[in-house]
């Protein structure tokens, strides 16, 4: 498994702009990425992540978190992303040990007219102690090429830098080591302007990690991942001030479901909606050192406070009726009959497929958008033993039949096309069952 995951790590970096248009979860499926922060930039999203990669002999620590570099990735629409490729690397930062593999969660801010990227790691000088510090990289675009600063920030000891910057342009950075800690910059954006403050009304108990602060109609949110049993959950305080007093409010994103330890987190408003992006292990189910980045919508209640976030696979974002509709990546999915797996466990890069053991399993997949032109045909990527007849219906299962698509018998994959016989302009769902045979489907797509 191991030797596959390199293959197709290798192909990713080999071409790094062929990151195929997604609108669900995980957004990016070519390579593992964690720990994102999102930002907007002109009029396009940034999300910088780390880049988790398998460990192997003589490349970090077998059964932990390995990563070595930096990508950026950008879209418009938070459904079409570019990845722009690696920006910063551990063996092309002065500072740090070139073999440490722990370039860990990022952040990035536009400051008179520079951005400046901040990143964690292991330093080649231990002798100002131990452990991890962090550092900074200048460039003038938000995709770089960034130029690493020689050294790190001093007086600065820990992971997980995010950087604030107030109305009246005050920066802040904060980070976190055992407790969460904050202290201003100075305008330069490379030192501190102030002796780091320990945030200490947060919970004692357990592992606290992973600060992201933001400001909304006066309030100011500081959010957190916190391992209060087994696994990590978002939590958030406030304040009216950035670097507190801090109260704690509650739970912003429960726990994994499936067990996976670690989740970080950043929040952005993007014309006029605010999101949660965050990580998982969609891509590697049996190893939680190995993730994937997300992105759910938020809403906040008239008191300020945020209602907490569902996890979903659909994501956010509008899918173009004319590109491949994921519909593993479903909005709803029936109690029996329908299940989700990968279309090749050794090589989860692949993606997922949605398996219909009969009638009675069906799939809901909300926001595919058909413009004003009425396709003319539906193609459905689709196996089925027995041979199997699904139908396509607009908005539910009771909704117009769209289309009826029959797959013919003998097990492997075919592109089988059908007439659409309804048509409505506009965005809506889709409700896809089968009426006769088992059947297994990758995607759908009108043309």
């Amino acid at each position: 498994m191991i030797q596959n995951l390199k293959y197709w790590l290798l192909i990713a970096l080999a071409f790094p702009l062929l990151q195929p248009a997604r609108a669900q979860n995980p957004f990016i499926t070519n390579q593992f990425t964690a720990d994102p922060t999102a930002r907007v930039f002109g009029d396009r999203v940034y999300v910088y992540p780390s880049h988790d990669i398998p460990c192997g002999p003589g490349r970090g620590k077998v059964g932990w978190f390995c990563m070595e570099d930096y990508h950026v990735f950008s879209s418009a629409n938070l459904t079409d992303w570019t990845d722009h490729g690696v920006i910063v690397t551990q063996n092309k930062v002065p500072w740090v040990k070139p073999d440490s593999y722990s370039m860990w969660a990022p952040d990035c801010v536009l400051r008179n007219g520079k951005y400046y990227f901040y990143f964690p790691t292991t330093p080649r000088d231990t002798t100002q102690g131990k452990g991890f510090r962090i550092g900074v990289a200048v460039a003038d675009k938000p995709t770089g090429p960034f130029v690493p600063q020689a050294a790190p920030i001093a007086g600065v000891h820990g992971i997980d830098p995010n950087v604030f910057i107030d109305k009246d342009g005050q920066a802040y950075l904060f980070w976190s080591q055992g407790n969460i800690y904050g202290a201003k910059l100075k305008e330069n954006m490379l030192e501190l302007a102030s002796a780091p403050k320990t945030l200490g009304e947060l919970p004692t108990k357990g592992l606290k990690e992973g600060p992201y602060v933001f400001e909304r109609q006066g309030i100011y949110y500081l959010t957190y991942p916190h391992v209060e049993n087994k696994t990590e959950r978002l939590e958030y305080a406030t304040s009216t001030s950035p670097l507190g007093p801090f109260t704690v409010r509650g739970v912003l994103m429960d726990e994994s479901p499936t067990g996976c330890w670690t989740n970080h987190h950043s929040f952005l408003q993007f014309r006029n909606q605010w999101y949660l992006f965050y990580h998982h292990n969609d891509l590697s189910p049996r190893f939680d050192k190995n993730r994937s980045i997300r992105i759910d919508s938020v809403s906040f209640a008239a008191d300020g406070s945020i209602r907490k976030v569902q996890p979903t696979l659909r994501g956010v974002g509008l899918t173009d009726a004319r590109q491949k509709i994921q519909l593993d990546r479903y909005s709803r999915l029936s109690e029996r009959g329908a299940t989700i797996t990968f279309l090749d466990t050794a090589n989860t890069f692949q993606g997922w497929k949605t398996v219909f053991a009969g009638t009675g399993g069906w799939v809901q997949y909300n926001g595919v958008a058909f413009g004003q032109q009425k396709p003319k045909t539906v193609m459905l990527r689709g196996a089925s033993t027995t041979g199997a007849t699904l139908q396509i219906r607009l908005d539910n299962a009771a909704g117009p039949l769209v289309a009826e698509v029959t797959v013919p018998k003998g097990g492997t994959w075919q592109n089988v096309n059908a007439t659409v016989r309804f048509f409505k302009p506009g965005t809506h769902a889709l409700h896809v069952a089968p009426t006769s045979g088992a059947v297994e489907v990758d995607w759908i797509r009108f043309e």
